[in-house]
């Protein structure tokens, strides 16, 4: 099979190489689409932590199971399935506590071990789940992004007419919006990508606002009638923005840190007391929020479009990665796409 691998930073490989055997308890997948997250941008540029070389990148995958182990019984040849790339150990404290999305010894497909970026993949048959017919294969990629959303949305608790500030605009801040519109929550985004918050005004039909704009906390307080913000998720994983937040939220209000970066959080504590701040974060995802993805995608409740700007062919994009994928100002959220006919 062909397979596209890092093997250094900035240096990306096309392969041949055997196709993955199957051990016990897995299904070999053939995949469809795979999408292009942060992390895939961030290991070509050797900016990633923990990351090691060669690997072969992708962690948003759709496909086909096109062989399963013999001890595999709950899959069958031919079904379509998504990956949860979260590959846990099931004994730890937290796994035993069902945050199988934080596990002590957790292994992500395409970061800590071989991803999608190859035309077939073999993973833990807890790994996949079906989606339905009327979820495209790209949607099916996508599903992995909207879950890191919809565990974000969770972990804020967001019920209906709560006042949500969503800060940033990226693929996971989309989701977010998204998802806590769905539920019924009053949504603005803040950006300060002026193409950002016009996607976000046409594909998902919710307000947004600059955060470097010299009214941005009077706007915000005029949208939720006269108050800051009830709740904060921050999607940017920008030191400044995440050290900002507790300045957008009311008086008990909460803060959700689903961006990250590698660097310590500073605030004034008085402000956090006073204010009897609620602050968490967010990792990952666990199968809940995938199967409430799944379902509100077959629902036609949440869709690529919200989400994606670009398609790219797997034959040609190991050639074009910088061009297309790391100089691109216009990307929001690219997924790449295989020759499914074959």
């Amino acid at each position: 099979m062909k397979q596209l691998i890092c093997q250094e930073p900035k240096k990306l490989v096309y392969q041949q190489v055997e196709e993955p055997t199957l051990k016990q308890g897995h299904v070999k997948i053939k995949i469809h689409a795979v999408g292009i997250c942060g992390t895939d941008i961030h290991a070509w540029g050797g900016n990633q932590p923990f990351f090691q070389y060669p690997r072969v990148l992708g962690h948003e995958i759709s496909g086909t199971i096109c062989a399963i182990a013999d001890d595999v019984n709950q899959w069958m040849v031919g079904q379509r399935v998504a990956v949860m790339p979260y590959v846990s150990c099931y004994e730890c404290g937290a796994c035993k506590s069902g945050k199988t999305n934080c596990c002590e010894k957790i292994s992500v497909i395409g970061v800590h071990e071989d991803g999608g970026f190859c035309e077939y993949l073999s993973v833990p048959e807890k790994n996949v789940l079906a989606i339905e017919s009327s979820v495209s294969d790209i949607e099916g990629a996508l599903i992995e992004p909207f879950a890191i959303s919809a565990h974000a949305v969770r972990r804020a608790q967001v019920k209906s007419n709560d006042a949500i500030l969503v800060v940033g605009a990226g693929p996971i801040g989309l989701g977010v919006a998204a998802i806590a519109k769905e539920d019924g929550a009053n949504v603005l985004v803040a950006d300060t990508s002026l193409a950002r918050r016009q996607h976000v005004e046409k594909a998902l039909g919710v307000k947004t606002c600059d955060p470097a704009a010299e009214n941005f906390l009077p706007f915000v307080e005029m949208y939720f009638g006269g108050m800051l913000a009830e709740k904060v998720i921050d999607a940017t994983g920008n030191p400044h923005a995440m050290n900002n937040t507790i300045n957008l939220i009311r008086h008990g209000g909460l803060v959700v840190f689903v961006g990250l970066f590698k660097g310590n959080l500073s605030f004034f504590d008085p402000d956090f007391h006073k204010k009897e701040t609620t602050m968490m974060g967010s990792r990952n995802a666990t199968l809940e929020d995938f199967n409430k993805v799944a379902r509100m995608m077959a629902q036609g409740k949440i869709t690529s479009e919200m989400m994606l700007t670009h398609q790219f062919d797997f034959d040609t994009i190991g050639e074009r990665y910088k061009q297309d994928v790391i100089n691109n100002s216009e990307l929001i959220k690219g997924v790449i796409l295989f020759n499914v006919g074959q």
